[in-house]
Parts: structure tokens; C-alpha cells; sequence
């Protein structure tokens, strides 16, 4: 006989199933990522069909059956209304769903990237940081969370620690002024310490600085850059994103 359990997490997706049903993808503390049924959440007044949506994050009573989970209950403490309110907001915030989606795996220790994640779209809500740099900043971290960060603290060729100013996508780091400069993307003091910062920072302290739009505009090409090297797989949510973004800027 199965069991229920309490997991606290967040939905990253949801899939309809049936007439009925969703199926939703749920990054959890204490399992990691999971997939569960939820049971005529698409009926009309059903108590589940918030609950079954990105990003719910709250307590998920869910039944463990021996090859997966149903969803029994839940108590959703945070629906991210204020992020849903605003259409650039909600782009980002899938993108982020999306990326932690790719990242983490079930029966895994995601606890990092579930807090990650939750700041993250918590700095979107907030208009205190543009949503350019908060990108960035989820970005590194996921990457620094799942040991594919670039070395941004000394030379990929000689090891020296001063005078950083060149970004190697393909080497996966910084060079210095002597061993860079054949096709690099030039970065200054600020977009280094910036990404230093990101690496060493805990994750409550990471929303806490801004930088000037022309090192934003390098750390974001950077990031796009590596991206392109480590990761294997597009992001449908970030093609609409940039398509968007691209649109509203014309």
C-alpha cells in the first residue's frame, strides 16, 4: 500500500491529461523534482486547479504509489499574482521555470535550486533591480549550483590573477590581458567582480546590487555566450522572451 507525504515545492509545469487531469512537474525540497497527477484539476471549482499551476509554491500532500504521486491536497502560500500581473514578468518567470526544470532530477538534493529559484521570481515581482540583471544573476547561480560555472578568479592560460579582461566562452573562463585578445569578449573590472560576486555570494544575499547599463550589456552577452557552449538543449520560454523583448524595444 502507498502513503501520503507533505512535500514542500514549487510547480514548475503542468500538462493537461484526459478531460480532466493535469500532470504537473513539482520541484520539491525533499524528493527534487517529481511528477504527480493531479486529479480533476481541470473540473471548475476544483480546490486543485491553482494549486496545479506554475508557479504554486506551498505544501503538496501527494500519494506515493509504487511508479509515481497523485496529488491528494494542498496549501499554496505563494501564487506569484504580482508576477502574473505583468506580461514581460511572466516571460521571465517561465524562463526560470524552465531552467530549473532542466537542471534538477528527482531523488536529487535540490534544495538550493528550489530557494534560487523562489528569490529569483521574488526580485522579478520587485522593481528594485532590472529584470535584465536578475536574469544574469539566476543564470550564473544555477550554473554555479550545478558545477558548470566559468572560472572568473584567474587565467585559463597562465593562472594570474590580475588584469582580467578578456571572457573565453570556449575555455570556460577569464584570461589576462597577455593571453587574451584573439576573439574573446572584452569584460572590465566591474563585469569580473560582478560575476565574482554572483559565484561567492549566498543566494539571500544575491538580489542586493545593480550594476551600470554598460556592464550589464557585457555580462549579458557573456552569459549568452557560455550558455551556448554548456547547455545542450534551447529554451522555448527564453525564444519568447527575446522575441518580445526584441518587439518592444523596436
Amino acid at each position: 500500500m502507498g502513503q501520503t507525504i507533505v512535500l514542500t515545492g514549487m510547480v514548475l509545469a503542468a500538462i493537461p491529461i484526459g478531460d480532466y487531469d493535469r500532470r504537473i512537474t513539482i520541484l520539491t525540497r525533499e524528493r527534487g523534482k517529481i511528477t504527480a497527477f493531479a486529479k480533476g484539476a481541470r473540473r471548475q471549482g476544483s480546490q486543485l486547479t491553482a494549486a496545479a499551476s506554475p508557479f504554486a509554491f506551498g505544501e503538496f500532500e501527494v500519494y506515493e504509489g509504487r511508479t509515481s504521486y497523485t496529488v491528494v491536497r494542498a496549501s499554496i502560500s505563494n501564487y506569484f499574482r504580482e508576477l502574473l500581473l505583468d506580461f514581460e514578468n511572466v516571460y521571465y518567470g517561465f524562463y526560470f521555470l524552465e531552467m530549473a526544470d532542466y537542471y534538477t532530477r528527482e531523488n536529487a538534493d535540490e534544495i538550493h535550486m528550489l530557494k534560487l529559484l523562489y528569490q529569483s521570481l521574488r526580485a522579478v515581482e520587485k522593481e528594485s533591480l532590472p529584470n535584465r540583471l536578475v536574469r544574469c544573476i539566476y543564470e550564473l547561480k544555477a550554473m554555479v549550483i550545478n558545477g558548470e560555472y566559468p572560472n572568473v578568479f584567474s587565467c585559463m592560460e597562465c593562472g594570474k590573477e590580475e588584469g582580467l579582461i578578456w571572457f573565453a566562452p570556449a575555455r570556460g573562463g577569464v584570461l589576462c590581458e597577455a593571453c587574451g585578445g584573439h576573439g574573446e569578449i572584452r569584460v572590465d573590472g566591474s563585469v569580473v567582480y560582478a560575476m565574482q560576486y554572483i559565484v561567492t555570494s549566498t543566494i539571500e544575499k544575491l538580489y542586493t546590487f545593480t550594476v551600470s547599463e554598460q556592464v550589464l550589456a557585457v555580462l549579458e552577452s557573456v552569459m549568452a555566450s557560455y550558455r551556448r557552449v554548456i547547455m545542450d538543449r534551447s529554451f522555448k520560454s527564453l525564444e519568447v522572451l527575446e522575441q518580445n523583448l526584441f518587439l518592444i524595444s523596436s
